[in-house]
């Protein structure tokens, strides 16, 4: 029986610069970085989750389906915040590219999507609370 996700995959150009973004902007910590026989096996993870992404090495990849056009979808990553706009005004000034100026209402909660040095979406969400 499955019993839970271990990796989530973002492909990325650079591991370097990848690796940078997600621990020195993003806030995320460096789980693995080891280089085997297949190349460099590297991860990052947020703080007191079990789940880790792996920065795969790949030629600029998938950021959006191809006709996604105004309707883009979701980001391969989605990260979940306690305080959305605390945490957007930190981001920012640690230089993440976001694509509002702002986040936004839903009804859900909040949403507001940043940009990788790939182009990889990051969809940052603060849930409403009841």
């Amino acid at each position: 029986m499955l019993s839970k996700i271990m990796y989530a995959t973002i492909y990325v150009t650079d591991q370097d610069r990848a690796l940078a973004f997600y621990t020195e902007r993003l806030g995320l910590q460096t789980r693995i970085d080891v280089t085997g026989p297949d190349g460099r096996f590297l991860t990052v993870g947020v703080p007191d989750s079990p789940v880790e992404i792996i920065l795969w090495p790949h030629a600029a990849s998938a950021g959006q389906p191809a006709d996604a056009g105004e309707q883009a979808a979701p980001g391969p990553l989605i990260l979940e915040s306690d305080d959305l706009r605390k945490d957007f005004e930190i981001l920012r000034d640690r230089g993440v590219t976001f694509e509002q100026s702002e986040p936004e209402e839903y009804p859900f909660g909040m949403r507001i999507e940043a940009v990788d040095p790939d182009g990889n979406r990051i969809s940052l969400r603060q849930q409403r609370k009841p």
